[in-house]
């Protein structure tokens, strides 16, 4: 596939590329077409979870990319109900298998909720991660209570955390306590489905730089060293996200977007542990 454009290299943090691909929603041959060409492009950290329905079509895309393994960085999630001990072990193998990859870089628990139990679930996550079918630990809408349990029973480090980030939800206890503990921050919603766009101090900001306003909203989280996962399908808006990587805000300008307090969420499920 001719992507009329050079290899953009993305900057790793931990080893993550510091830019994601998120897929939700994304399915079928469509869904294979833009992990293709979105690899091709220069993204190399794709995202995905079981309850996404889509690891075989990701799967095919990245086959037919011929990206060098060692280069992607691929993270799933387990879905809540596959979280007992020998659920996640079996689930994260049909993961692998869908993927059509040899391990994954990055296994979250995808809620805690459901048949999550610290103990158990994340002995599961550590034996994955012992026999090599994983990297790394992940955990996802974790609040600082949930993560400090987190710790405590796992026996390998939590690389990573996945939660919604964006100029209308800044999230800085919780940045504050994944850094230091020295978990990444990885921003899902970072354009706030698309909510942005109506905001006056993003608009104006982006009239400035001549970007758009989600171009803004990516730099902003890069800034606050989060790493945004923006869900992109069309090969337009694959290509704006990536080319925003180099964007620079003004000491200014962030000043402007943290001075937001709208604190509004756009995934708010009533089993999340801000709602207990």
């Amino acid at each position: 596939m001719d992507t009329s454009d050079p290899t953009i290299i993305i900057p790793r943090k931990k080893g993550m590329p510091s830019l994601g691909l998120g897929t939700w929603k994304m399915s079928g041959i469509s869904c294979t077409n833009s992990i293709q060409f979105a690899l091709e492009l220069g993204y190399r950290h794709i995202d995905t979870a079981q309850i996404y329905d889509n690891e075989i079509d990701i799967g095919n895309g990245i086959s037919q990319a011929e990206i060098v393994r060692e280069d992607l960085f691929i993270a799933t999630k387990i879905h809540t109900k596959n979280l007992s001990y020998n659920r996640v072990l079996s689930e994260a193998e049909s993961s692998v298998d869908r993927l059509r990859t040899e391990y994954i870089d990055l296994l979250y628990v995808h809620w805690p909720a459901g048949t999550y139990d610290p103990e158990d679930t994340l002995a599961g996550f550590s034996d994955l991660r012992d026999d090599g079918v994983i990297s790394h630990i992940g955990v996802s809408n974790f609040e600082p209570q949930q993560l400090k349990v987190a710790l405590k029973e796992c026996d390998a480090p939590i690389f990573a955390n996945q939660i919604e980030m964006h100029p209308f939800l800044h999230q800085d206890e919780l940045c504050t306590f994944c850094n230091s503990n020295d978990i990444l921050v990885v921003a899902y919603s970072p354009i706030a489905r698309g909510a942005i766009f109506d905001s006056p101090e993003l608009t104006t900001i982006s009239k400035k730089y001549g970007a758009t306003e989600a171009e803004v909203s990516l730099s902003w989280i890069q800034n606050k060293g989060a790493i945004p996962i923006p869900k992109a399908s069309s090969e337009t808006h694959i290509r704006d996200n990536i080319l925003s990587f180099p964007l620079s805000l003004s000491s200014d300008d962030i000043s402007t977007i943290d001075s937001i307090e709208l604190n509004e969420r756009q995934v708010d499920p009533e089993f999340a542990p801000w709602n207990l």
